[in-house]
């Protein structure tokens, strides 16, 4: 079983298309497949129109999860992204 990490992130902003590029750009650097996860629904970290279409309004609380030998350091990345996202 790979390596996996969870946390949950508060949006301090919508998760629209800067924020949702940000993220992409972050995960990209990981070789970690990483998610996240609003509700009952959830897109992959690579792919800013996915996470788009979460709807993920400010103030919302998503979860960052990713699997894989780097997944500690994914979460981390994305999750500095998302806090900080504007």
């Amino acid at each position: 079983m790979s390596p996996s990490s969870e946390v949950p992130v508060v949006l301090p902003a919508a998760l629209h298309a800067r924020p949702a590029g940000a993220v992409v750009r972050a995960a990209a650097t990981f070789t970690a497949t990483v998610e996240i996860r609003f509700g009952e629904r959830s897109a992959p970290a690579r792919s800013a129109l996915r996470l788009m279409s979460l709807n993920a309004p400010a103030g919302a609380t998503v979860t960052v999860h990713a699997d894989g030998a780097d997944a500690a350091g994914a979460v981390a990345a994305v999750t500095e992204v998302l806090r900080t996202a504007q």
